[in-house]
């Protein structure tokens, strides 16, 4: 156990509960605990594993590498369509954690080889994602512009055409490359201060 992650478990939650069973069954497997964008992470030999962490409908466990995991049992949840890697196992209550304790284990220690074995997820490139076309109008109308959005990282930019192509209308895109324009000039991503 790590004591920079108690407070975590000993907040008031309504799945503190949850979050204890899931640190007990982690740590069982002898995966290094650390504290990660504010949740517990589960590493070896420093690879992100395996996190805990919470929503208002369910907690979970996120494997940062579960797409390549067998999922013999076809529990194994992508998070939404654009997540490439990880993917979730969910639990609404204490009771289900208790029940699937040796399964978890069997997937934990599934993605504890996938680390041993230096698996990598082949992730798609900036260019193979659909860039909406009110983006694109901006990039072929303003050379400073796309002389900006190219010299942004790829994580930055696929967040920026994630983030325009969400919108349902198209007024809508047009009013959130508008104002991504400063960010872009910045050198920062769309949800960066």
């Amino acid at each position: 156990m790590n004591p920079k992650v108690d407070f975590f478990f000993e907040k008031t939650s309504q799945w503190q509960e949850a979050y204890r069973q899931l640190r007990k069954i982690v740590l069982d497997t002898g995966l290094t605990e650390a504290l990660k964008w504010g949740v517990p992470c589960y590493t070896f030999q420093g690879s992100n594993v395996v996190l805990i962490h919470g929503f208002k409908e369910y907690c979970a466990l996120l494997f940062h590498k579960g797409v390549l995991l067998k999922d013999i049992e076809g529990i194994l949840i992508q998070q939404t369509k654009n997540v490439q890697s990880a993917r979730q196992i969910r639990f609404t209550n204490v009771k289900e954690i208790l029940n699937m304790e040796k399964l978890l284990k069997i997937y934990i220690h599934e993605a504890i080889e996938v680390e041993k074995a230096g698996l990598e997820v082949k992730m798609k490139k900036t260019t193979e994602f659909d860039m909406p076309e009110e983006l694109q109008n901006k990039l072929d109308t303003d050379t400073d512009f796309k002389t900006a959005f190219e010299a942004l990282t790829p994580g930055r930019q696929r967040g920026y055409m994630l983030y325009v192509s969400q919108a349902k209308q198209s007024k809508t895109r047009v009013s959130r490359v508008e104002k991504s324009i400063p960010k872009i000039f910045e050198g920062k991503g769309y949800n960066e201060m």
